[in-house]
This record gives C-alpha cells, sequence and structure tokens, in this order.
C-alpha cells in the first residue's frame, strides 16, 4: 500500500486528491495536512490539523509517519495578496517547500509539487517544460524559488505546472472564476473580463487525476497540465455561459490597461502539451469538453 500525504487537503486541489485517491483504499493510505479543521466532508482518512510553515512541527509528522509520497499542494495562490504581503507568500509557497526537502531527504519519499504558467512573462506562449521562466509577479517568483529547491536537491521530485484551476468541492474557502462567471449571471449581474489575456484553465479533477498518474508511474521532472485550447479570458466567460445556458450579454470585454491590478500579470500563457502526452499518456481535452463534464458531475 502506498502511503501518501496530500498538504492542503482542504483546498480546491487537495479535496479532489481525496475524493479520487480514496476511491481505491486498498492502494492508498490516504493522509491530509490542513490548516483548521478538516473540511473535506469525509472522514475516511486519517487528517492532521497543522500549521506547514511550522518547520519542527512538518518534520515531526513527516518522520513518524514515513510517508512514501508527499503531494504539495498547499500554496498561498491570491495574486494579489502574495504582492502585498511577500513574507507570508515566501512563508508557505517556498520555505514549506524547503521544508519538505530536508525531511524527505532522510525518509526518502517523492515529491510532487504543483506550479504555474506564471512563473513566465506572457511575452511568447504556448510554454515547453524547458522555456525560460521570467515571472512578472512575486507570486510566480515564490513558485520559481520554489521549482528551484526540488531541482537542487537530491531527492525525487515532480513538478506540475497548472493554469487556472477551477472546479467544485465539498466546502470552498474561494471562488474561481467557472463558478464567479456563472453566479454572476445567474443573478443578472454585468461583468467585466478582459479580453486580451489569454489562458488555458484547468479542470480540478483532470489536475488531480495528473498527480495520481505522475505518482502511479513515479514520474520524475516537469510536467505541463492544462486543456489544450488557448483563449482570451473573455472567450472563457462567454464559453462558461454557453455550457450552462445563461446571457451572456451580461459579459463586458474590457482590456488588461483599464484594471488597476497590484501584481502584474503575463498576457499570454498556455502550455505546450507533448511531453505530458507522451510520456503521462495523459490527453487534455478543450476547455468546452471540460466544462460539459464539469456540469454533468454536478456543479450545483
Amino acid at each position: 500500500m502506498i502511503k501518501v500525504i496530500i498538504t492542503g487537503s482542504n483546498g480546491l486541489l487537495g479535496q479532489s486528491l481525496l475524493n479520487l485517491l480514496l476511491q481505491d483504499s486498498t492502494a492508498y493510505q490516504v493522509i491530509g495536512f490542513s490548516r483548521g479543521i478538516n473540511r473535506s466532508g469525509r472522514d475516511d482518512f486519517q487528517y492532521v490539523s497543522i500549521d506547514l510553515t511550522n518547520s519542527k512541527l512538518l518534520e515531526e509528522h513527516l518522520l513518524k509517519l514515513q510517508p512514501d509520497f508527499i503531494i504539495n499542494t498547499a500554496a498561498m495562490t491570491n495574486v494579489d495578496a502574495c504582492e502585498n504581503s511577500k513574507i507570508a507568500c515566501d512563508a508557505l509557497n517556498v520555505g514549506v517547500v524547503k521544508s519538505l526537502v530536508a525531511v524527505v531527504a532522510q525518509i526518502n519519499a517523492h515529491v510532487i509539487h504543483l506550479s504555474t504558467d506564471f512563473i513566465f512573462d506572457g511575452a511568447q506562449g504556448n510554454y515547453k517544460e524547458t522555456d525560460i521562466p521570467n515571472p512578472l509577479n512575486y507570486y510566480g517568483v515564490s513558485k520559481l524559488k520554489s521549482e528551484e529547491i526540488l531541482k537542487n536537491a537530491t531527492i525525487d521530485f515532480t513538478i506540475l505546472r497548472t493554469i487556472l484551476v477551477y472546479g467544485k468541492v465539498f466546502d470552498m474557502s474561494r471562488s474561481n472564476i467557472v463558478l464567479w462567471v456563472k453566479e454572476m449571471l445567474e443573478k443578472k449581474q454585468e461583468i467585466t473580463i478582459v479580453n486580451d489575456q489569454f489562458r488555458t484553465p484547468t479542470y480540478v479533477v483532470d489536475l488531480a487525476k495528473a498527480c495520481k498518474i505522475a505518482m502511479d508511474k513515479r514520474s520524475k521532472g516537469i510536467y505541463n497540465i492544462a486543456s489544450n485550447t488557448l483563449l482570451s479570458v473573455y472567450e472563457i466567460a462567454q464559453q462558461i455561459a454557453a455550457v450552462f445556458e445563461l446571457d451572456a450579454s451580461y459579459i463586458k470585454a474590457i482590456s488588461t490597461s483599464t484594471l488597476n491590478q497590484t501584481a502584474e500579470r503575463p498576457m499570454k500563457t498556455g502550455f505546450d502539451l507533448t511531453k505530458t502526452k507522451k510520456e503521462l499518456n495523459f490527453y487534455p481535452k478543450s476547455f468546452s469538453e471540460d466544462l460539459q463534464r464539469f456540469k454533468e458531475n454536478g456543479v450545483k
């Protein structure tokens, strides 16, 4: 049996991973690490309430539990908050990875770590795993730092880079683009969406599957995980309206220059998925296909 620790088990990806791995309780022993109470709505796994930034406490738990894999989904992902609170951002996005690496060297576990398209500047788009990062904001800087820590360590690691993750789980502390657009349109509220930033959004169920595949295959290195069609954020909102049969006339296009965002965003990201298909045998679909599955899976 494979013993897996999921850090950030209360989050969107964390809960999705719990739901996926606990389908096969004979293959995986799952332990969730998160802050506060267990919010997953499940009690069929071991839950540890922990401040992951407390390196001593984290080390104690890891040495005691001796996991085979650690899937690190915990992160500060609010881009503007990271810009305003760099110390807090570093503590969770960089410090936790440093702590994990220090302990993993002793217990011989494999770390699967989540990263982001925001390590790139968005000048090119369709990024390969080997392209040179150049983050425009502190969130991107922090995630790039965490990648470098893993690359320079002598441990087994997998980095899964992803883009604009969406989905729905039992108890959510924050929304995501699909739920937000859907909610606003259901309320018949006008929303302004940028039409000059381009992304390939990622369905959290697929991201969880990719984590499981990387674990089952013991894949090492960096992989891109996202949908396969580059869309403007405005087009993303339009497709959400279409799939959920809502009135798209409430969606108004604006340019990034009219926004007063604290942190700069890359204009065009998106991933080259060649390596992902070849080595993980994972074949991402289009955003509209993923959205349809999301709808059928029972988004409320």
